[in-house]
């Protein structure tokens, strides 16, 4: 369903060990809003919820919600440090169109 790249399992991991919380999984979902009308949230959670999809990783846990599942099946999860900036980048096969900044989308 969701591929973690090397780079991004490595920064998630390392962000979860400076926070004290090695344990936790990061949450992956789609709400509705930004400039092309679904916008990405991360953020990290001690747990799953009752009817969230739970996948295992390159050694991460990431929790998706049902709805949430319909628009990132297939989707990759990057991260990128570069001379640009740096950051979690999602490429999501389904999208038909993204905004400039990659944040949103249209399915």
């Amino acid at each position: 369903m969701v591929t973690v790249t090397d780079a991004a399992a490595d920064k998630i991991r390392t962000m979860l060990q400076n926070q004290g919380h090695p344990e936790y999984g990061l949450r992956m979902g789609v709400v509705g809003g930004g400039c092309s009308g679904f916008q990405y949230r991360l953020a990290f959670e001690t747990g799953a919820g009752d009817m969230d999809q739970i996948i295992e990783n390159n050694g991460v846990r990431l929790f998706i919600d049902p709805k949430s599942c319909l628009y990132l099946n297939g989707v990759s999860l990057d991260y990128i440090d570069g001379l640009m900036g740096a950051g979690f980048k999602i490429e999501n096969p389904n999208a038909r169109s993204t905004c400039g900044c990659g944040e949103s989308f249209s399915a």
